[in-house]
């Protein structure tokens, strides 16, 4: 055989190495970008995009807690306690930004203790851990943002409740009372249901709130107020609003806010929070209608007042359905919490003769129980959720754990503040001259200058 190879032969082999090795690189390459892709999605990073958004969500949030909740507290009282509710609302700013910060997220978000009841993670003490690395994620956020998003919920919550007591309770005593509950309540409910722990397993469904804020704070109103017992005059009409303009435009940035708070709970700038935002407007809209009809039918006028609580009422609702929601579901919710809304707080308060000075529990309480039973009816198929009967029964069960919890923490809140404070009320001589007067020494309107 002629084994002598001609330059034109050694041409061809050179070229089919050349070409053997470059598929081979190819393939590699092509090898190592699907590992690295695999990677990527196996690693989350940052997206600049949910980081703006929950920025901007957080400052939402807070704009419900100051100003929108004191504009709305304070147009709701008279002129001598419009003072009083506003600095309470502030205090709450200030404390529970300390009680966060120091121990709360720690608690609420760390391992699981006491049957997923609460939690516990030292490294999280005084947000040593974010201190340490302040690139750490929540998903695809940093988790600072992801702590100071949450941080104005821990605000808002125990600032709903003061509306429950107002005109009447000791400031010392309102801040024992609030704290405590929020130590008790407040953080292991956050740790049930979005830290990991019991609603979680049960797969229970609360996408912003609906269980850890609103009925949690209505249930606390409720208590609060029964032991602080009624104002003078309760029922009558001199308990009427001072400003009702503060009322109106405390709800409108409420209503504003309360996007960051729903939609901004799918921690992310999604299709999830897309819904969230359009399911929050529906509810609301559909509940100021139905408040202004109702009103119409019974009073034969709409009020100001009306219009503003009804859409806080839709607002509350939809809150732990926001997320996972349908489009019809979203109107029946808005609907169904404005009647139940108006019939608490204009009917049932007022024949069991409560005295809820703001509508807390009417409000806050009956609404938040409304959504959250009605969360596990209306859920569409593209939420990944099966509802139905089942998930219904497990929203009834989570229900039913914070109504008692919180009732049991509010009761340990109350005595620890009567004990701490010498008594939660003021004397008749205060209550009649004002809080803000007796006990900040101002007024909000001096007509002497």
């Amino acid at each position: 055989m002629n084994m002598i190879l001609t330059n034109r032969d050694v041409m061809n082999l050179f070229y089919r190495m050349i070409l053997t090795m470059g598929s081979f690189l190819a393939l590699a390459c092509v090898g190592l970008a699907e590992e690295s892709a695999v990677v990527v999605e196996e690693v989350a990073s940052l997206d600049s995009g949910d980081t703006a958004w929950m920025l901007t969500s957080t400052v939402l949030v807070l704009l419900m807690c100051i100003p929108g909740l004191i504009f709305f507290y304070g147009g709701l009282v008279r002129s001598k306690n419009v003072l009083s509710v506003m600095v309470q609302c502030f205090a709450m700013c200030g404390i529970m930004t300390i009680l966060w910060v120091g121990f709360g997220y720690a608690v609420a978000s760390g391992d699981s203790l006491g049957g997923g009841t609460f939690g516990w993670d030292s490294a999280k003490v005084l947000l040593g851990h974010i201190e340490k690395d302040d690139a750490l994620l929540a998903g695809t956020i940093p988790e600072s943002v992801f702590v100071t998003f949450q941080m104005t919920f821990i605000i808002i919550s125990p600032a709903l409740i003061v509306g429950a007591f107002a005109e009447r309770m000791k400031f010392s005593a309102m801040l024992v009372f609030t704290i405590v509950w929020t130590v008790l309540s407040y953080l292991p409910m956050w740790h049930m249901a979005w830290g990991g722990g019991l609603f979680h397993a049960w797969e229970a469904i609360d996408f912003a709130g609906g269980n850890v804020v609103h009925i949690n704070a209505g249930i606390a109103g409720l208590v609060a107020c029964i032991a602080v017992g009624k104002r003078k005059g309760f029922p009558g009409p001199s308990l009427v609003p001072h400003n009702v303009p503060f009322v109106l435009l405390g709800a409108a940035l409420l209503w504003v806010g309360w996007f960051g708070f729903n939609a901004g709970s799918a921690c992310a700038a999604d299709t999830s929070a897309g819904m969230a935002m359009l399911t929050t407007q529906i509810a609301a809209g559909v509940a100021v209608v139905v408040w202004m009809v109702l009103e119409m039918m019974i009073h034969k006028k709409p009020t100001a007042v009306g219009v503003a609580t009804g859409a806080v009422a839709g607002l509350v609702a939809i809150t732990p359905a926001a997320g996972t929601s349908t489009i019809a579901g979203a109107m029946i919710i808005g609907a169904i919490s404005s009647v139940v809304c108006f019939i608490f707080a204009t009917k049932v308060k007022n024949k069991l003769k409560y005295d809820d000075s703001l509508d807390v529990f009417g409000v806050h309480g009956m609404g938040g129980i409304v959504g959250a039973l009605l969360t596990g009816v209306f859920i569409r198929e593209s939420a990944g959720v099966e509802g139905g009967i089942g998930q219904f029964g497990i929203q009834l069960k989570s229900v039913i754990v914070t109504v008692v919890w919180s009732g049991i923490v509010s009761v340990i809140a109350i005595v620890l503040a009567k004990v701490l404070c010498g008594g939660i009320r003021v004397s008749e001589d205060v209550e009649d001259a004002g809080l803000d007067l007796k006990e900040h020494g101002e007024e909000a309107y001096n007509t002497e200058s």
